[in-house]
């Protein structure tokens, strides 16, 4: 009998080698799945995850901003910090220091949470809040947002005069309380 044992002992041999086989082909799968999955993460969908933690935004001619990640929109975010709130535009950032390691998925967010970058500024308008527009090369501009167009911003500044910007030129907004 000792054949038969010799063949069940093979047979239990390439039974554990085709579960290794398995399980290898299937951790493969599991990565290549994960990853593919990870692609359709976006920016703001981490943010949204990240909202009521500190984070730090990296914006060119700004530096590091620092503050409560408040609100996420489609295209932009609101940073609260000592005394000023940050209205910017996702497409300016170029690091986010201290976002959650999740995400939600934008199926999730609620309509509000859709809102675009005009709705927040519209908002500031709306307030006739006194902020200050960063643009790109390092130009700030006092002004009252006035009025908002489907590209571009009009603003009137402490002096009186109208300025257009872009929002491709805008870097972020910045108001101050009271």
């Amino acid at each position: 009998m000792s054949w038969e044992h010799d063949l069940f002992a093979l047979f239990d041999d390439l039974e554990g080698q085709a579960a290794a086989a398995w399980e290898a082909d299937r951790a493969a799968e599991l990565a290549d799945r994960a990853r593919a999955e990870y692609g359709t993460v976006t920016l703001a969908s981490r943010l949204m995850a990240s909202r009521g933690r500190d984070v730090a935004l990296d914006l060119p001619h700004l530096g590091r901003l620092e503050g409560r990640l408040s609100r996420v929109g489609e295209e932009w975010c609101l940073l609260r910090g000592r005394g000023q709130e940050w209205v910017v535009p996702l497409a300016a950032v170029s690091g986010v220091h201290g976002a959650s390691a999740r995400s939600v998925a934008e199926v999730a967010w609620s309509p509000v949470d859709r809102l675009g970058l005009r709705a927040a500024l519209r908002r500031l308008a709306d307030a006739e809040a006194r902020c200050v527009l960063h643009v790109a090369g390092g130009a700030r501009h006092e002004t009252y947002v006035e009025r908002v167009g489907a590209d571009f911003l009009q603003a009137r500044d402490v002096s009186g005069s109208e300025v257009l910007v872009p929002y491709t030129a805008l870097v972020a907004v910045q108001s101050r309380d009271g």
